[in-house]
């Protein structure tokens, strides 16, 4: 078909070649070049139509990656000594092989998709202590920590403070391996690490610090993650850090957890967690992590999904040690934490904790009290019981616009017959109130006041008033 139409071109251009020096007195030869030329022009409109029809072809045809080529070309072989033709291709036989699609969400990156995710925050927090000041550069500025909220100071302060270091970022990524994703996670903040004396003049440094990182294959996870004796499922939504803090289970640590699937909604985890004892001397406040621990923190979670809500039932045992110079002591820790969501109607929600225990102080309020106190001797430990405990209502006024109501307590007992030190803490309580507006996906603006009380075991307490907003863009 190219080769006549080709040819019909060249003979057509020849004949228009000569049309001028014959074109006054020939009329034959006009007509028969006319005849020639509509012959030419109907030869160009076929080929214009088969490239039309070759083109769409094309576009319909799956796109083949050089493994689905190589796999195609394999089966044209066989056509040949099966009763085809010597050449042909057995249409049948050449089915494309199925490659994986693109993902929605994220990139690939060879066979893994690799996600990038976190949110910008700004914070505007104005605070005013009853008993004293914070310390030049103290976390309990930033965000609503217990054990920083002054007693005993003789006068009151105020503190304004602007600051987006709590702006997070997040790298996860997921790859296919014997029929099963094998993920990784990663995520750092610049939120708890102490600022560089002066960072406010000018420039507002902050150094990353970590907080994620694990390997998640099927029911296993190994890495740095939240503890499985907290539920974070929980957690009010607040302009906080954390919000109800003195009355939370609030740990991240390195750890090895399986979860075991036991029926519809119902799923048990397992954790061996890392271990670290947090002590106090009966004359001075002031914690100590001992360093001495020889096993893990052994933590249970029961997890129960159903039409109630989400309920979750954690326990933990685990070694108190301390070893100084050759001689040290242990003690028996333990813990029991109940948490729950329930749904009220479509928009509302009530969220709750509780948890009590011995010997688990590091583990509630990020270690509001100790675990032990050393007891007769330098090297006897005696633990502390604590109770904590915090409720929370969320209510959504609109989509868009929506509240939550809640408060915390945390109280420890110390053990009987240890004269322990005044100043040590003994209670934390308090309240907090917020409205947010959600004007977009992941954008959220809110604004909160806060109420807190913290007492020591002397009787002594001191107050914080604090209004905070809040700004968040997820991404």
């Amino acid at each position: 078909m190219k080769r006549s139409v080709f040819t019909t071109l060249l003979l057509g251009t020849a004949l228009v070649g000569l049309t001028p020096g014959a074109a006054f007195g020939q009329t034959a030869r006009e007509a028969e070049l006319e005849a020639r030329l509509k012959a030419l022009e109907a030869a160009v409109q076929d080929l214009r139509g088969e490239l039309t029809a070759a083109r769409a072809t094309a576009a319909a045809a799956p796109t083949l990656s050089p493994q689905t080529a190589v796999a195609a070309s394999q089966v044209t072989a066989p056509a040949a000594s099966s009763g085809g033709s010597p050449g042909a291709t057995n249409v049948a036989q050449a089915k494309p092989v199925a490659t994986n699609s693109a993902p929605t969400d994220g990139f690939r990156m060879g066979n893994t998709t690799v996600k990038l995710g976190g949110f910008v925050r700004l914070n505007a927090i104005a605070s005013r202590y009853s008993g004293g000041e914070v310390a030049v550069g103290g976390l309990g500025k930033e965000f609503f920590l217990p054990q920083q909220i002054p007693v005993g100071g003789g006068f009151s302060s105020q503190d304004l403070l602007l600051s987006a270091r709590q702006t997070r970022l997040q790298f996860s990524t997921a790859t296919p391996m014997n029929g099963t994703e094998i993920k990784t996670l990663v995520e750092f903040d610049f939120a708890l690490a102490t600022a560089p004396v002066g960072a406010q003049r000018a420039t507002n440094p902050y150094t990353p610090t970590f907080r994620r990182g694990f390997i998640e294959y099927g029911n296993l996870l190994v890495g740095q993650e939240w503890s499985t004796f907290q539920n974070i499922a929980v957690l009010p939504e607040t302009t906080d850090f954390v919000g109800p803090l003195d009355g939370t289970v609030f740990n991240r640590q390195a750890l090895i957890r399986y979860s075991i699937p036991l029926r519809t909604g119902l799923t048990l985890q397992v954790a061996v967690e890392n271990p670290e004892t947090e002590t106090a001397l009966p004359a001075n406040a002031a914690l100590v992590d001992t360093d001495d621990d020889r096993l893990p923190d052994v933590v249970a979670r029961l997890n129960w999904k159903s039409t109630l809500g989400d309920f979750a039932l954690a326990g933990i045992a685990r070694e108190l040690r301390t070893d100084t110079l050759g001689r040290g002591d242990t003690a028996f820790g333990w813990g029991v934490s109940g948490s729950g969501k329930i749904p009220i109607g479509k928009r509302h929600d009530l969220r709750f904790m509780a948890t009590y225990g011995q010997g688990i102080g590091r583990y509630l309020g990020l270690g509001y009290v100790p675990d032990a106190i050393y007891g007769g001797t330098a090297t006897q430990l005696e633990r502390i019981d604590n109770f904590a405990g915090f409720a929370a209502l969320r209510i959504g006024w609109t989509d868009a616009i929506h509240s939550t109501l809640m408060g915390s307590y945390q109280s420890a007992d110390y053990p009987a017959g240890v004269i322990v030190t005044g100043l040590a803490n003994a209670k934390s309580y308090g309240g907090a109130a917020n409205l947010f507006w959600s004007p977009g996906k992941g954008f959220d603006i809110g604004v909160e006041y806060r109420h807190a009380v913290r007492e020591l075991v002397s009787g002594d307490t001191g107050a914080l008033d604090r209004m905070e907003f809040a700004f968040k863009y997820g991404f």
